[in-house]
This record gives C-alpha cells, structure tokens and sequence, in this order.
C-alpha cells in the first residue's frame, strides 16, 4: 500500500499536460484583453470599418 502511494506521488506524467493547459489558458486571457480593450485591436478594426463604411456611403 505504502509503494502505491509512493508511486501515485512520484508520477509526473500528468503534469506536462496540465502545464500545457495553463499556458493556453493563459495565452487565451492575454488574446482576449488585447483584442476587447479599449485601445486594442478590436476598437481599432471596429474604427477603420467604420471609416470604410462612411466613405462607401458618401460615394
């Protein structure tokens, strides 16, 4: 019982696998604030559509 144990503590097979979870958590979280800010990338495609669309109106 004490070798299972022992074992089950030793085993470091999973943790790779959930270390690649948090890095992609964590690249997810850092995509979404720079897309959705107010100075990110999303404000800026939602501005030059805009523009877009007033010039294609005014034509």
């Amino acid at each position: 019982m004490l070798s299972s144990i022992t074992r089950f503590l030793r085993d470091e097979e999973g943790a790779t696998a959930i270390e690649y979870g948090i890095i992609a958590g964590l690249i997810s979280v850092a995509m979404i604030t720079a897309i959705i800010g107010n100075d990110g990338i999303g404000a800026k495609i939602t501005a030059i559509w805009g523009d877009i669309k007033t010039s294609l109106s005014s034509v």
